[in-house]
């Protein structure tokens, strides 16, 4: 049988781990922390990822847990509308899902072929010659016909065998939180879609279900995303809440009302970071067959486009139909250089797209901020539809 070894537990790796097992391999995943535990907020799947998740066969989970992002638009903090909001198809449309149903589906979708083992802090990778590439925790190894990294942006993996490739900074923080329905505002039905984008700041919303009923979810709510140029905040969450109310006061409602109703408890801060330059490379042969790199850990970039877990699980169909039917050996190894072919283009496509949005949202000095404001009615629906055009172009592996 053919063996594989899955590093990083996150969504990336749940998704490749049951594509391979559903496949007929025997795969062993590696989890750092001390048990597999997913986020505690949510994300928003575009038409790609969704369509990555029905390759892997998770469609029908999805449509139990997703709930359709609905009207969207984009308005500069005082009120003024960039784009215009617009109703989104309901069945081909981007859907919110919360983190934690998103990790269930993916978990029950592992089979009884994959071997868990928590508390594994991969630390180096072999690769070269004629055996089976390997991982090591300390002073245990594990071999697999195929190795697949997907430990995040600080691979273990990655920095051995893509040195070249660095993390840093992309210069701003980003706050996250789900309002339970309970604690919602009663009038917020109607007001919550779209996004605000003002000097270095930028705040999303969206409805996880509906008050009342959550569909497949026990954890409806409103899901928001705030980001803020600058490094992370070393205070504690109460004071950071105070902070974010501070510096959007005087934005278009919702935004005051939903942070009113946010409590320290629900916020989730993390600094947001990317690689530069990307790997060379994202498969490495050794042996009957190789390492492959996937999600954060190949392509780890800002959040702004919403793009992360869409490609993670691109890579993962993308990967699943390569390796499906390939042999250990030649096969193999030719299998994960197609993968190799098909994923470096693309992500290197969303990156520049994401980078360059990336540029809008961090303007500094006031000459260039009238700059930008002046012109930002017509840069940012450029930009937008631009990258939804892109994102949206691609399909599964036949």
């Amino acid at each position: 049988m053919r063996t594989a070894v899955v590093v990083g537990a996150g969504i990336g790796g749940l998704a490749a781990a049951g594509a391979l097992a559903r496949a007929g391999w025997q795969v062993t995943l590696l989890e750092r922390a001390d048990r597999v535990r997913p986020g505690r907020t949510a994300l928003v799947l575009w038409p790609n990822g969704i369509r990555a998740l029905r390759a892997l066969g998770l469609g029908d989970g999805l449509d139990a847990i997703g709930t359709p992002l609905g009207e969207t638009g984009v308005r500069r903090p005082d009120g003024h509308w960039l784009v215009q909001p617009r109703p989104m198809a309901a069945h081909r449309g981007p859907v919110v899902v919360h983190r934690e149903d998103l990790h269930d589906a993916l978990i029950a979708g592992l089979g009884d072929q994959v071997d868990i083992r928590t508390g594994i802090r991969v630390d180096d990778v072999r690769t070269g010659g004629t055996e089976r590439p390997a991982v090591t925790a300390g002073r245990q190894s594990f071999a697999g016909d195929l190795v697949v990294a997907a430990d995040g942006t600080d691979s273990a993996v990655r920095a051995r065998l893509a040195p070249e490739s660095a993390v840093v900074s992309s210069g701003c923080t980003a706050w996250r939180a789900v309002i339970p329905w309970y604690r919602a505002p009663q009038d917020i039905a109607g007001r919550v879609g779209g996004e605000t984008l003002g000097a270095g700041y930028r705040f999303v919303a969206a409805s996880l279900g509906e008050r009342g009923s959550s569909g497949g979810s026990t954890r409806g709510g409103v899901y928001w995303v705030a980001t803020a140029a600058g490094a992370p905040r070393p205070e504690p969450p109460a004071t950071q809440l105070g902070l974010l109310r501070r510096w959007y006061a005087g934005w278009p409602a919702p935004i005051a009302d939903l942070l009113d109703a946010t409590e320290p408890d629900d916020l989730v801060q993390q600094e947001v970071r990317e690689l530069r330059p990307l790997p060379k490379a994202y498969a490495y042969a050794s042996g009957p067959g190789g390492v492959v790199l996937l999600g954060d850990a190949a392509h780890a970039m800002p959040h702004h486009l919403g793009q992360g877990a869409c490609l993670a699980f691109e890579d993962a169909a993308t990967l699943a139909g390569a390796v499906r039917d390939a042999s250990t050996g030649l096969p193999l190894r030719r299998a994960i250089e197609g993968y190799d072919r098909e994923r470096r283009p693309r992500a290197a496509t969303m990156v520049r797209q994401t980078r360059r949005m990336s540029a809008v949202l961090q303007t500094r000095g006031r000459l260039a901020l009238r700059a930008r404001d002046a012109a930002l009615g017509q840069i940012t629906p450029r930009l937008l539809g631009s990258a939804a055009s892109t994102a949206a172009q691609w399909r599964p592996p036949a």
